[in-house]
């Protein structure tokens, strides 16, 4: 489950979707069905469709809200007034927030969770446990870090194609930006679609310390992390090598289909939108590894909230659907990076190539991107943080904030946004 990035979403609309889901039933009444909230852009139904041919006497009401924060935003409007869907799929940084309302979901130990921790990364399910031990969710990916490229366009500024000398070029941020000055001289073209998302979030995530500390206290601040992942930004965006298209909005997925822009950061579940929104594009991509070798932005968990008509239901969909082998298999059929380490060595995943991508060992280069990284907490205002972090950076790069400013008006911001 991937596509995460909230950009620019409103409460009002999350309200809309959830006055008119499937929450108006507050859950399936038949016993062996169960309504299920996605967020949408991970073809998630493919999941879905998946189980019913397994189970044909099973029916699943399937609604994708919106982006993942405006599922978040639906969900919690829907606990609210207490109807509920059966499953939610939640995306990571939006997780702990209900993470600090265990009494609004189920706690899944009393489903058999304890049997299935030792499947999960530690750092991944730690994430989901409550205060006193509750499990509100079950880990569905992870996302590791990569770049995405068009071999074409590079060979056009005369730049390597090459998946592993395209790597060489940036082993930091600061390479990086300098070789899309270097593509933009040659083209006069963008070299990257944006600078939030393709650099901020990425190197942001790259750190052993994020918006909080370890022991949970707000550093956002103060964080090295942050400021160097800012000034990266910054840099990239002063430097005039983006295409200022706000991920997955028309335009840029217009600017992907023609060529407007080079390069694409490329979390694991980033590819699955690449090949949905260029798909004329195949053949032309490749994958190279992230600046700073290593790093994670993403992953989801499923969760069954506590007025679920149906929590038996939405547990066996979880159970089969997100065990260690079907992690494998949507991987290979999705791009979803699994968050059970005992695929990681199986061949499937290790061999696996990307035809799209010009049969690039996605396998090897996500699995090899979460190696060297060093887990960091995510709290119940990571996402507000984040969002505050990228609109002062948007700013800047549309020209319409002052660089100078920017550091000190995102800190005064995200003051603002969580009252902290």
């Amino acid at each position: 489950m991937k596509v995460r990035l909230a950009l620019a979403v409103g409460a009002a609309a999350a309200l809309v979707v959830a006055g008119c889901s499937s929450s108006d039933s507050g859950g399936s009444a038949d016993p062996k069905s169960f309504d299920f909230w996605s967020f949408s852009g991970i073809n998630q139904k493919s999941a879905v469709d998946e189980y019913q041919k397994k189970h044909t006497d099973i029916h699943i009401k399937l609604t994708e809200v919106g982006s993942s924060v405006e599922t978040a935003q639906a969900l919690t409007t829907a606990l609210a007034g207490g109807k509920v869907p059966d499953l939610v799929l939640i995306q990571g940084d939006d997780l702990p927030k209900f993470v600090e309302q265990p009494q609004n979901f189920v706690d899944l130990r009393s489903l058999g969770a304890d049997d299935l921790k030792k499947d999960y990364l530690d750092w991944v399910w730690s994430q989901s446990v409550a205060k006193d031990g509750p499990v509100l969710g079950i880990p569905t990916d992870v996302g590791g870090l990569a770049i995405a490229y068009r071999k074409d366009l590079f060979a056009a500024a005369k730049l390597p194609t090459d998946r592993d000398a395209v790597g060489k070029l940036w082993p930091t941020w600061d390479k990086f930006i300098e070789v899309g000055k270097q593509y933009k001289a040659a083209t006069g073209k963008a070299f990257v679609d944006n600078a939030s998302t393709s650099v901020f979030y990425q190197a942001v995530n790259q750190g052993s310390m994020k918006y909080y500390d370890a022991d949970h206290n707000l550093a956002y601040d103060h964080s090295p992390q942050v400021k160097l992942a800012f000034d990266y930004t910054l840099a990239a965006a002063q430097a005039g090598i983006t295409a200022k298209l706000s991920s997955f909005t028309e335009g840029w997925t217009a600017g992907m289909v023609k060529g407007d822009f080079a390069v694409v950061a490329a979390p694991s579940w980033m590819l699955g939108s690449i090949r949905s929104n260029a798909p004329a594009t195949k053949g032309k991509w490749d994958v190279a590894t992230i600046p700073g070798g290593s790093g994670n932005w993403g992953g989801s968990y499923l969760a069954i909230p506590k007025n679920a008509k149906n929590p038996q239901a939405a547990w066996n969909y979880i159970k089969e659907m997100q065990s260690p082998q079907s992690q494998l298999t949507h991987y290979v059929g999705s791009g979803s990076l699994p968050s059970t380490p005992s695929v990681y060595k199986d061949p499937q995943l290790t061999s696996h190539k990307d035809p799209f991508f010009s049969n690039a060992p996605t396998g090897k280069i996500y699995t090899d991107s979460l190696l060297g990284l060093k887990p960091f907490y995510i709290g119940p205002d990571s996402s507000a943080i984040g969002q505050e972090f990228q609109n002062a950076l948007t700013n800047v790069e549309q020209g319409k904030g002052d660089p100078a400013k920017a550091w000190d008006t995102a800190l005064q911001n995200v003051k603002t946004a969580i009252g902290k």
